[in-house]
């Protein structure tokens, strides 16, 4: 049975999201304080972490960021109101891999779990263990990233944005795909933190540089090419 750790203050919310998971046989240990659900994450005895931001004590993004640190791999989805770009910009730092906004659909958010475990647990091909372009080298063993000789510091999900857009390079990306492929979510017309990441990763890896690599083509996404 997979087992997963809902951290969330709000009692009505919290009951409704144990009693929905339970019904689909998840098995759930829901805590109503920062720090009681933190020392739990970081037992490790979970397959999935759902957190609110907004919470007694210690907040969900300091959460998200200790759960990181410690334990790398963990699938964390944070549920909030907080839902401007901004919000979520801070939220996928934080180092989370989903961002639901409430009021929220029960459904939405098992298809949202469903697909961070899939991710997470499904065996992925031997991949090569690093990634060339140009003179932009990706190490998927160390994490990190050089150009020029060097190094690059890159959030994990801006690491995760540039390791698609290399594995797909020099094709047109929509942002669709970059939502469904770099963050399991469905692209929201309504937001722009797809557009806000591109921006990031153009002011590390291509400002200082003559020849560009992340370019976009109006109406259709992004292509990752020299030139």
């Amino acid at each position: 049975m997979v087992r997963i750790l809902v951290i969330e203050d709000e009692e009505r919310v919290g009951t409704l999201i144990r009693r929905g998971l339970e019904e689909q046989d998840y098995e759930v240990t829901l805590a109503r304080e920062g720090n009681a659900g933190l020392k739990l994450a970081l037992t490790g005895e979970f397959e999935l972490v759902i957190t609110d931001i907004i919470l007694p004590g210690i907040d969900g993004l300091a959460i998200s960021r200790q759960i990181r640190d410690a334990l790398p791999e963990m699938p964390i989805l944070m549920l909030t109101a907080l839902g401007t770009t901004d919000d979520k910009v801070e939220g996928f730092d934080a180092g989370a891999d989903d961002y639901l906004v409430k009021p929220f659909d029960l459904r939405e958010l098992l298809v949202r779990i469903r697909a961070l475990l899939k991710r997470h647990t499904v065996a992925q091909p031997q991949a090569a263990a690093q990634l060339l372009y140009a003179d932009l080298q990706l190490d998927l063993r160390t994490k990190t990233v050089t150009r020029g000789g060097k190094e690059i510091s890159l959030t994990p999900k801006e690491f995760r944005l540039l390791e698609y857009l290399m594995q797909n390079r020099e094709r047109v990306i929509s942002r669709a795909e970059i939502a469904e492929n770099v963050w399991d979510t469905h692209y929201d017309t309504g937001t722009n933190f797809i557009d806000v990441y591109i921006n990031y990763l153009r002011k590390k890896i291509d400002k200082e540089y003559s020849l560009k690599l992340i370019h976009t083509k109006t109406g259709m996404g992004f292509i990752f090419k020299a030139g």
